[in-house]
């Protein structure tokens, strides 16, 4: 179902410009914003939305619905929703790499796959100095071909994303390298690690930590194949991060929710930090990504539901 079905109660895009959820906290997003642009939805009906992933070269979008175990395909010229693939292996996160492959992170696997161009599927990394992973979270695709990964352990502490599992290892951000596969760990002292994305110069790698109240975004300044100290904190001052994407002006466009409604949406970050603006949905917004025939489309796997609105930004 798209947003040109009936409204189901739940749901009702803004009827005036500029859309109310479109919210402004500082002067400086108001030209991240476009005025005649509205939030709109554009699948719903899921049990919890995750990873989306843009594929220019198809105009299509792909996102996870974890606990059904499907990736899901949204066709932008038609506006179809259609399953990619099922069963998915629990797939959370996705990126693409710098061959177009889709990556993943898999809960049921407990693994990092890529998708080959023929349909067939490789393991990237399922251990760690022989321990299994815990289940891989999200993932970023670097310059030099490096891919990163999250490991917290949330798709093994019950049946609903993944299968039930003792953890091995500890919650750690990994490097798998793009030349010789090997991996290594970035960092080991992050409680939960979540989603993860690097500035636009890839100077910093920022990474959500969630194990912990209130959760918190850390930037680390990269080193080659390694992570130096930690020059940033943001706080999500009551509300949960989870996974976020940077623009290419090194805006921070953050996935968040909180028991406090108003917090459900995504909130947007200048590079240092400060917060700006706030795009309101009535759902907990879980991951999200650019995309759209010019670039300037953010897309928001949101619990239920997938939403989109046309924005002044791109990806990094």
């Amino acid at each position: 179902m798209n947003d040109t079905d009936k409204p189901d109660g739940l749901w009702a895009p803004a009827t005036r410009y500029p859309d109310p959820r479109i919210e402004v906290i500082d002067r400086r997003f108001n030209a991240l914003r476009i005025g005649s642009a509205r939030v709109e939805r554009i699948a719903h009906g899921f049990r919890w939305a995750e990873g989306p992933v843009w594929f220019g070269d198809h105009r299509a979008l792909l996102w996870s619905d974890i606990p059904n175990n499907r990736i899901m395909r949204w066709d932008e010229r038609s506006g179809d929703v259609s399953v990619f693939r099922q069963p998915s292996n629990y797939a959370n996160g996705h990126t693409r790499d710098r061959e177009g492959r889709l990556v993943s992170c898999e809960h049921g696997s407990r693994s990092v796959t890529r998708t080959e161009h023929d349909g067939t599927i490789t393991v990237l990394a399922d251990n760690y100095q022989g321990k299994r992973l815990n289940s891989p979270n999200d993932v970023v695709v670097k310059s030099d071909g490096s891919i990163w990964f999250t490991d917290p352990p949330f798709g093994i502490l019950s049946y609903y994303e993944g299968f039930k599992a003792q953890v091995e290892l500890p919650t750690n951000v990994y490097r798998i390298d793009g030349v010789t596969g090997a991996i290594a760990v970035v960092i080991g002292d992050i409680n939960r690690p979540n989603g993860l994305a690097f500035s636009p110069d890839e100077k910093l790698l920022y990474v959500v930590e969630c194990g912990t109240t209130p959760r918190y975004i850390h930037a680390y300044a990269v080193s080659g194949k390694k992570l130096g100290k930690r020059v940033m904190t943001i706080d999500g001052a009551g509300g949960a991060f989870d996974g976020f994407r940077v623009d290419s002006a090194g805006n921070l466009w953050c996935g968040l929710g909180g028991e406090d409604p108003v917090l459900d949406g995504v909130r947007i970050y200048t590079p240092n930090g400060e917060s700006i603006g706030h795009i309101h949905l009535p759902e907990r917004c879980a991951n999200l990504c650019f995309g759209g025939e010019k670039g300037n489309r953010l897309f928001m796997a949101s619990s239920q539901s997938v939403y989109a609105v046309y924005i002044n930004a791109s990806a990094a």
